[in-house]
């Protein structure tokens, strides 16, 4: 196997990456187009190197929320021409719940999230996708991997996102440095 050398001047050192970890956004994406507005805007102003949009399956939906949606693929056809009306590069849509069309646990998404996209991992969510999140089991196990991005101001918290609230922020609000 051949060798590549690279010559260097001494003392050299690469140029520190400018953008860092993964935004995952993981909704039912019955949204307005300000959302996904606010949600480029957290990506630019916190310098994520990628935004994953993850529309959830209309099976999901009725598991966790108990309420009706819109077909996947209508859904997943708006993101994507809002995507190409921006011209975005650092936005993907994850297609998984697509692939397997059925009810998916938030557990084997963020599993595969997490596998798939670089680290840090951050998850932005509604207030009301927070909550149910909390309330599943597994979610004390998920909050110490990765960071909660809120897209606004929760009416009420579920006890476990009290709990953890050193774990989240809101989005545009101001965050205090450590």
């Amino acid at each position: 196997m051949p060798r590549n050398l690279e010559y260097v001047p001494y003392g050299y050192e690469p140029p520190k990456p400018t953008t860092k970890g993964t935004l995952i956004f993981y909704d039912l994406f019955e949204l307005e187009q300000e959302v996904l507005e606010q949600a480029a805007a957290i990506v630019e102003e916190r310098s994520f190197a990628k935004l994953v949009l993850y529309p959830l399956h209309e099976e999901t939906v009725k598991r966790m929320f108990k309420e009706p949606v819109s077909p996947y693929y209508k859904r997943e056809k708006q993101l994507q021409e809002w995507i190409e009306e921006h011209v975005r590069s650092s936005v993907v849509i994850e297609s998984f719940e697509s692939k397997r069309k059925k009810y998916t646990p938030i557990d084997t998404a963020l599993r595969h999230l997490v596998e798939k996209y670089g680290s840090p991992h951050f998850l932005l969510m509604t207030p009301e996708v927070a909550n149910v999140f909390a309330s599943f089991s597994s979610f004390e196990e998920w909050i110490v991997k990765l960071r909660l991005i809120l897209l606004s101001e929760p009416p009420f918290l579920h006890p476990r996102l009290e709990k953890f609230r050193h774990r989240w922020d809101v989005a545009g609000a101001k965050r205090e440095e450590h």
